[in-house]
């Protein structure tokens, strides 16, 4: 890409070079002033454009400038409130971990007792039915042997008078 230095520089010579030529066939001063002229013209324009480049490029540098002081407040201020955030998570963070890895030990614990719990039950459950049965089975008995006493007492009762009967018929 040519610079507008080089485009003038370009120019420039290229109207040496017809002034040259012109000097030479016309020899006219005249021309050499109107040359003259023109190159002074481009020159001022090109020193106004130059003029005008370096300060919109000032303008430019100061807006980013600008931006970039904002842009580290902005960043200055989110590291201050980062660092207040870890601040404020840091100690519950450990108590939440601590509570959470005690929940994971208790539960580990827990997993095996209630599979104990449970066989214990069945035991129990089990126990307290042969224990029902044997009760029950008692009580029958029980009811059984009263009956059965109750029956040989009757037996003798009857036995004993009929020989209190015999007894006394032999007197």
């Amino acid at each position: 890409m040519t610079t507008p230095k080089q485009i003038w520089e370009q120019q420039h010579q290229g109207m040496k070079t017809k002034n040259s030529g012109t000097m030479s066939f016309m020899g006219s001063p005249n021309m050499e002033d109107k040359d003259e002229e023109m190159s002074k013209s481009v020159l001022s324009a090109f020193r106004a454009k130059e003029e005008e480049i370096e300060k919109k490029k000032m303008e430019v540098k100061e807006r980013v400038q600008a931006h970039l002081g904002r842009v580290e407040e902005e960043t200055k201020r989110l590291a201050e409130i980062r660092e207040e955030l870890e601040a404020l998570e840091d100690p519950k963070r450990k108590e939440v971990a601590y509570v959470r890895k005690r929940i994971d030990t208790i539960n580990k614990e827990l997993r095996p007792l209630g599979f104990t719990c449970q066989k214990k039950e069945r035991e129990y459950k089990e126990a307290l039915e042969s224990f029902n049965e044997k009760s029950k089975e008692k009580s029958q008995l029980v009811a059984k042997l009263m009956e059965l006493v109750s029956e040989s007492e009757t037996l003798r009762f009857k036995k004993l008078e009929e020989l209190g009967k015999h007894i006394e018929s032999l007197h």
